[in-house]
């Protein structure tokens, strides 16, 4: 009998071949399906609403619509085929949350922060007024004057390029929450007390719990972005004289993920490059960048850009003022309140490029944007703390510190143990230059690319930024995973 049913069968390869190609029908089908998302409800960029609101100034602002377009590209049948298979475990579904937490805060822009009006910088989707200048130290295109507090709406429009956004969140790797942290309690830093600080953040958990999203991994699978640094979100009293919201300190935002300017030392905060002036739209952007620092001049063997820090006890800044000034080696550009020059991307450009090494010291905590415009001009950057760099930005730079950077003992400064100049000049000429050449390689890793292109090959600092949430999510996953089996708690936060 059974040898009678396999002689009437077809051809036992063929047959597999035609389930092969079923399978991968489905597969193309499926694929499509997750991308596409069929209504623009999880993926939908918020902003968008600006230009339907009748405000005047909405062309002002990072309101273009790029829902539609952008998803749309990510599904053309251009791209489809190179795209295949490339999304699997990397979806990330974004919560359309109220306008309260993003799309308000920037039609009421002008309170955003006490002493500066920031609408200015909401242009061009975040990025600033496009410098316009022709100058030497920059290319005519990819330079914004772009606020350093503005990443959380640089994140959210780059966002919206990504290619592997899904609709439906049982697919999504990751979730991320469009909450401005920054930009809301930026508000309410000076003369308010903390009911009103933590008022968005209280809101914004209890929305998240509701959700069905939340109750998958309770919130291990979802992340945030924080213009601001961390220890900003984790006011550790209810004082009113305390700094800052406590929306890290919240029981379900300890399952979340914070990525910020600079982060505390909690398992679930992690830093990722502040915004720098120069934002491209395509490789040979960064590629002509490069060769151009290459082969800039640098006449001084040092310099620094900032400003005294008095009231800080433990700070080195005037210090390092004195030695600069007194040292023919040493370019100072001064910070100071008024015509502030290190405001302008010019200024910074100018300096750092004309200098080996680039001083970052600590001054109102340990990072400084400073870091990575001086990345961006060539400049080798000076630390003198290690939680200035070293441990901060785990993802972008190299765990080898000194294969880009020199490291001066803080209080051998504080103590007049050093000459910064002494120091510097002892470097070996090749490692100078080695130096040099890693942190020309650094660049693609720590700008934010224009959120109206993509980049073709290089990865930029969102890139690399997504692709670590991801990863440390899948390891939760894995870790919850085994927890069920052996029936323990997980030791994920």
């Amino acid at each position: 009998m059974e040898k009678l049913m396999i002689g009437n069968c077809p051809n036992p390869i063929w047959f597999v071949l035609l389930l092969c190609f079923l399978s991968s029908l489905l597969f193309v089908l499926f694929d499509y399906l997750a991308l596409s998302g069929g209504k623009q409800n999880g993926a939908t960029f918020i902003l968008n609403h600006f230009a339907n609101d009748g405000t005047s100034t909405s062309s002002n602002y990072s309101v273009q619509s790029l829902n539609n377009q952008q998803t749309q590209e990510t599904v053309s049948n251009t791209k489809f085929v190179k795209n295949l298979y490339s999304c699997s475990g990397r979806y990330i579904y974004i919560h359309d949350l109220p306008s309260q937490f993003n799309k308000e805060l920037l039609m009421n822009c002008n309170s955003l922060m006490k002493w500066i009006n920031m609408c200015q910088y909401l242009s061009d989707l975040g990025l600033g007024p496009l410098v316009d200048k022709n100058e030497s130290v920059i290319l005519k295109r990819g330079w914004f004057v772009t606020n350093q507090f503005m990443l959380e709406v640089i994140f959210h429009n780059r966002m919206m390029q990504y290619q592997c956004l899904t609709n439906d969140s049982s697919l999504a790797s990751a979730i991320y929450v469009p909450f401005y942290a920054g930009l809301d309690v930026g508000r309410y830093l000076w003369g308010f007390n903390v009911s009103v600080r933590d008022a968005n953040s209280l809101a914004l958990v209890q929305w998240l719990a509701d959700k069905p999203e939340w109750k998958r991994m309770w919130g291990r699978d979802h992340f945030l972005v924080g213009g601001r640094v961390a220890w900003d979100f984790r006011r550790q009293t209810d004082d009113d004289s305390d700094w800052g919201s406590k929306l890290m300190l919240l029981p379900e935002s300890k399952n979340m993920t914070l990525l910020s300017i600079e982060s505390s030392n909690a398992d679930n905060d992690f830093a990722i490059p502040y915004p720098t002036y120069f934002h491209p739209s395509k490789d040979r952007q960064i590629i002509s960048w490069q060769k151009k620092m290459r082969r800039t001049k640098r006449q001084y063997l040092f310099s620094f850009a900032g400003a005294p820090r008095p009231n800080l006890s433990n700070s080195i800044r005037s210090e390092l003022i004195d030695q600069c000034h007194s040292s023919p080696t040493c370019n100072f550009l001064g910070c100071y309140n008024g015509a502030n020059k290190c405001e302008d991307p010019i200024n910074v450009m100018k300096a750092f490029q004309s200098s080996v090494f680039c001083l970052q010291p600590p001054g109102d905590s340990f990072t400084r944007r400073s870091t990575f415009d001086s990345i961006v001009a060539g400049c080798i950057p000076v630390f003198f703390h290690k939680d200035s760099a070293y441990s901060q930005y785990l993802w972008h730079l190299p765990k080898n510190y000194t294969k880009y950077s020199v490291m001066i003992p803080l209080n051998d400064v504080k103590d007049r143990k050093v000459c910064v100049n002494e120091t510097l000049l002892r470097v070996p000429k090749n490692d100078v230059l080695a130096m040099r050449e890693e942190v020309i390689k650094l660049i693609p890793s720590i700008v934010y690319g224009d959120p109206r292109s993509r980049l073709e090959t290089l990865e930029d600092a969102f890139d690399i930024a997504v692709k670590g949430v991801l990863e440390r999510v899948e390891t939760a996953r894995r870790e919850m995973e085994e927890s069920k089996l052996l029936n323990k708690k997980p030791s994920f936060k």
